[in-house]
């Protein structure tokens, strides 16, 4: 689905983390980071336990330049990945952690 429509369905007024995980993933596969952290900070707030939501919002910091800001959302990311037993993020961020670290 491209970024139009879904800004119109928010528009509409139907907001949801699903919703706002897709707008956040549309918009970094975009290119455009600044906007993907807004709705994937969005998303988080909304279920705190969506754990690619967190994966996803430290990629858009990261590509931003804030490695700081990267690294405390994917620290927010693995709690909320083992806490689910999303051992898919876990293994990911994992490996975003190591490397971020180097």
């Amino acid at each position: 689905m491209n970024i139009d429509a879904l800004e119109k369905m928010l528009a509409k007024g139907n907001d949801s983390a699903m919703l706002r995980f897709g707008l956040g993933k549309a918009y970094l596969d975009d290119d455009k980071p600044d906007a993907a952290i807004t709705h994937l900070q969005n998303c988080v707030q909304l279920d705190p336990d969506y754990s690619a939501a967190w994966n996803l919002l430290g990629k858009a910091h990261l590509k931003t330049g804030d490695k700081i800001a990267a690294e405390t959302v994917w620290q927010s990311g693995l709690e909320s990945a083992l806490r689910k037993g999303d051992k898919q993020t876990e293994k990911e961020i994992t490996v975003f952690l190591k490397k971020l670290k180097k």
